[in-house]
């Protein structure tokens, strides 16, 4: 886009933008849009080509969108651009057992005919999702993007703060939001310092061709390394997040696609029929982290750069969406209030707003992957007996199906 230089002047200083966001993933394009319609001036910063994971070649690659991530989506404009390639999920279904023995006979069934919202939520692949929401910011008059730089240093001032850019370049803004990762270097520079912790296991993740349809199914099969999710995509494809201990994920991933399938085939089942490797295999090792403060002077972390999370949930996405729609509240009351918007007064509010959920969200999920990912007979036990318990009480499997649909809590309003 033209870097089209916007000035206001405020207390003296002068600003390039109001808002500079550095990341460019998924949550840095939704809360410049967002931003964008509110009235404020935004600039992103992504160290990557424009349009690095724009291809049209599939690689295996699909979030987990709950149902208000979508609302976000339809509010930000973006939603139509990925609908036709989206899969709802319209049932979940959630078993515990070990590779090649079968599911246990207590089991979770999660049915959306039980909301009266529609589908807990969608799969869109990433190609998708950040195609659309790349062709939007660039058509936003109000967003301006850099892209191959990166933010090497930043400097807070009493009225706004002025980040340097690995070309040399300077830019001046009232806020500087860190939409960087899990590494991220505006929460590093900030020097705020993070809770969390490592896992000894890897998400090994792929997306598998299959002779049956899956009906929009969802599938969670807990076993002792870690569980095996199976997420429907568009036609009678569906992606793979597959857990395993350190060691053995290595191994499997060093497999040929042939080896690598046989290997999964016994963990996987015969319910949708054969099965066959579609698009690229990836290994991410994980872990948790959380920052211990979401916000300073002027600075702000949105999705991974505040909070990572096991995939287990299957919410990290949708984690950092709900992020983007607070701060996007948030800011927006502030600058109706005629207060700056980059106080830590008003950064504060974003903050207490979204830490209980995250930090509720992040217990649950390492809890959830403590009790599952293990053979202990006793936990085995305790564990499919619940969820036989709960698959009886309706009350119950609507709470959960609330909470996967993230309907529950204090929602943003683009999310409402």
């Amino acid at each position: 886009m033209d870097n089209l230089k916007v000035m206001h002047i405020l207390k003296g200083m002068e600003y390039d933008c109001d808002i500079l966001i550095a990341g460019g993933g998924l949550n840095g394009p939704a809360l410049a849009l967002g931003l964008a319609q509110k009235g404020f001036s935004v600039t992103m910063v992504d160290a990557r080509p424009a349009r690095a994971r724009a291809e049209s070649n599939f690689d295996g690659r699909g979030y987990a969108m709950a149902l208000t991530s979508k609302r976000l989506l339809d509010a930000l404009g973006v939603w139509d651009a990925v609908a036709k390639d989206s899969q709802p999920m319209l049932d979940i279904k959630v078993s515990d057992g070990r590779a090649g023995d079968g599911p246990s006979p207590f089991s979770l069934h999660f049915d959306h005919a039980e909301l009266e919202e529609g589908p807990m939520g969608f799969m869109v692949e990433d190609r998708f999702l950040y195609r659309a929401f790349l062709d939007a910011v660039e058509a936003e008059p109000k967003v301006t993007t850099i892209y191959e730089d990166s933010v090497v240093a930043q400097d807070i001032y009493a009225d706004g703060v002025t980040i340097s850019l690995e070309s040399g370049k300077a830019l001046n803004a009232q806020l500087l939001i860190g939409c960087d990762g899990r590494g991220s270097g505006v929460a590093q520079r900030a020097d705020i310092k993070r809770t969390g912790w490592e896992y000894p296991q890897t998400a090994l993740v792929c997306a598998i061709e299959h002779e049956l349809p899956h009906n929009g199914v969802a599938h969670q099969f807990f076993m002792p390394p870690g569980p095996l999710a199976i997420l429907p995509l568009t036609g009678n494809r569906s992606s793979i997040v597959w857990t395993e201990t350190a060691e053995n994920a290595a191994a499997i991933h060093a497999l040929g696609d042939e080896d690598y399938i046989d290997v999964l085939k016994p963990r996987f089942g015969d319910f949708l029929g054969n099965i066959a490797l579609a698009g690229a295999r990836f290994t991410y090792p994980l872990g948790l982290t959380v920052a211990n403060n979401f916000v300073c002077e002027r600075i702000a972390l949105v999705g991974d750069a505040a909070h990572g999370m096991h995939p287990i949930a299957g919410q990290g996405l949708n984690a950092g969406l709900r992020d983007v729609a607070a701060m996007i509240d948030v800011l927006d009351e502030a600058r109706k209030r005629g207060e700056d918007i980059a106080s830590l007064l008003v950064l504060k509010r974003y903050e207490e707003w979204r830490r209980f959920d995250t930090h509720a969200l992040v217990a649950a999920t390492d809890l959830s992957n403590k009790i599952f990912s293990n053979d202990n007979p006793i936990l085995r036990l305790g564990r499919d007996v619940g969820m036989g318990v709960i698959n009886r009480l309706p009350f119950a499997r609507r709470a959960f199906m609330r909470e996967a649909a993230g309907l529950s809590g204090d929602l943003p309003s683009m999310m409402r």
